[in-house]
Parts: structure tokens; sequence; C-alpha cells
């Protein structure tokens, strides 16, 4: 690494794309991730399909339970 950088010439939000979706990984622990790797073996689904089927239906039980 360098001790000194010049910015003088840089361009301030060059790469900002304000509607650029971000995707957060996620880390499961072993016991969730079994089970969902488990189900998508199943239903013959990819993994990122079972988890954002199961979140759906936790948000629609939190819904309902508001």
């Amino acid at each position: 690494m360098k001790k000194e950088y010049d910015f003088s010439t840089a361009q301030r939000g060059k790469f900002f794309n304000k509607n650029a979706d971000m995707n957060l990984p996620v880390y499961l622990d072993r016991a969730s991730s079994s089970f969902v790797v488990r189900l998508a073996r199943q239903r013959k689904k990819d993994i990122s399909s079972v988890v954002n089927d199961l979140i759906r239906g936790d948000i629609q039980l939190a819904r309902v339970m508001q």
C-alpha cells in the first residue's frame, strides 16, 4: 500500500447507481441450511426459491398476527 494517494482527479459517485439492486448474502446455521437443502431437493427447486417461499410464508403469518 502506498503511503499517500492522489485523489485530485477523482470523480465522486462515478459508479453510484440509485436504481441498483443489492443482493445481500445470508448465512444460515448448519441445521437451517440442511433443512433448506433437503427441502430444495424434494421440491426439485433451487435453494434461493425455497428460502424465498419460506420467507413469504412467514411474512403472511406476521401480517395476520399484527
